[in-house]
């Protein structure tokens, strides 16, 4: 059974199902990860928004599901996904890389 943290989300990592690239971080909860499983499309839980998000909803670029998978302890979900399309609504292939296609670097001031 999945381990939910204080306000009943998860996080779930998102992976390419091609290339193995993290692709994205998002949150879900008990209702968005069933969602996700009847849908075969990834639903998340915005936390800022307080309420369901559909990946790809406005803008097309849907992540299709191929493959769930828990962790360890039993309180991360990692999903297989393909992509259609950019994943970062700063439309890039991934939340992690700049538009120029290189990786976003931590500065040092970020952890002040």
């Amino acid at each position: 059974m999945l381990k939910l943290d204080s306000q009943g989300l998860v996080p779930a990592i998102i992976q390419d199902d091609n290339t193995g690239e993290v692709l994205m971080l998002g949150y879900m909860n008990a209702e968005s990860l069933k969602r996700t499983v009847e849908s075969g499309n990834v639903w998340f839980y915005s936390r800022s928004r307080q309420k369901y998000w559909l990946k790809g909803e406005t803008s097309g670029n849907f992540l299709r599901v191929r493959a769930i998978y828990k962790d360890c302890d039993n309180d991360t979900i990692l999903v297989r996904a393909d992509p259609v399309g950019p994943v970062c609504h700063l439309n890039t292939r991934t939340c992690f890389v700049t538009e120029e296609g290189g990786m976003r670097g931590l500065d040092p001031d970020d952890t002040r």
